[in-house]
């Protein structure tokens, strides 16, 4: 056997590993995060999603999957942003005032009370979703919290926190994405049967 034949190996090994512990781990979390989204779109509300990095590409990835269906493309859209997207805001918030700020102030400007915000953070510890964590907070905007192993700073500040039994990046963002597809499939789910 070839070391990348082992590499590749052990690789879908320690995922998959992760995906088991996660079925004890995180399910509840996972179905509580779809109840929450699910109450909020029928209350009138919508999803924010907020992340850096890879992060961001998830937030921007399950935010369509919301808006624009995950299974099926002909149910009514559900309301669902990615705050990692305007560029132009990005750019110049970032350049004239700071980072730490850069989503609290989308989610001041974009949220009302029975919204909810998705917080994905594989540390745990990004000073920008935390900040974001907080103005919803202070706003009665509900939070979920995608996060890694402990949790770092974040963990425990949502009102459902999804943490990743891994310390591996890369294995915490499969999870994140795991886990977001199957909330986003419960959510469209309860929108098809009230079709």
């Amino acid at each position: 056997m070839s070391n990348n034949s082992r590499t590749i190996k052990k690789q879908l090994r320690d995922s998959a590993d992760v995906k088991g512990a996660m079925i004890d781990q995180c399910a509840e979390q996972i179905e509580k995060a779809a109840e929450l989204i699910i109450n909020s779109i029928r209350d009138g509300g919508k999803v924010m999603w907020c992340g850096n990095g890879g992060s961001a590409a998830q937030a921007q990835h399950l935010s369509t999957e919301i808006i624009g269906g995950l299974r099926k493309h002909d149910l009514p859209p559900q309301p669902s942003i990615s705050l990692t997207t305007d560029s132009s805001l990005i750019t110049a918030w970032v350049n004239d005032v700071d980072f730490k700020t850069l989503f609290s102030r989308q989610v001041e400007g974009l949220g009302k009370a029975g919204d909810v915000l998705v917080a994905i953070s594989t540390s745990g510890d990004s000073e920008n979703i935390l900040e974001a964590a907080e103005k919803a907070g202070s706003m009665d905007i509900s939070v979920v919290v995608l996060t890694g192993k402990g949790g770092g700073k974040l963990g425990g500040q949502g009102n459902v926190n999804i943490m990743i039994p891994s310390d591996d990046t890369q294995r915490i963002q499969e999870g994140h994405i795991t886990a977001g597809h199957i909330f986003c499939e419960l959510v469209e789910k309860a929108f098809e049967s009230e079709e």
